[in-house]
């Protein structure tokens, strides 16, 4: 089991998962964060500090794209370990369906 990253991340990006991750499994993309599952060692104390509640362990049905999403940008973006300001919207954005296509973007993050 991994945990994965799923679109009610995008344009959220709270970061307060990042903060509490003991391996740094988190990537950063322009709008979203993902999981590199490899990494990832299931100890679950990210799920609880996302306020979009966009953590989810990989065993609930119908996250496989999620999955693999979070595979190949996790290989792509740079790592981040430390808390960033959320974009200045966030809050509108929280709860928002459809946003991975309407709001992704593949393209990397800073990272730190």
């Amino acid at each position: 089991m991994t945990y994965v990253v799923t679109d009610a991340c995008i344009r959220c990006k709270y970061m307060d998962c990042v903060e509490v991750c003991p391996v740094d499994c988190f990537y950063e993309g322009e709008n979203m964060l993902v999981i590199n599952p490899n990494e990832c060692i299931d100890c679950g104390v990210c799920e609880p500090e996302c306020p979009a509640e966009a953590i989810l362990p990989d065993t609930e049905s119908g996250l496989e794209q999620w999955l693999e999403l979070n595979t190949r940008y996790s290989a792509e973006w740079p790592n981040i370990t430390t808390k960033g300001e959320p974009p200045a919207d966030a809050d509108a954005m929280k709860g928002e369906t459809g946003k991975f296509e309407k709001y992704f973007s593949p393209e990397p993050g800073e990272g730190s």
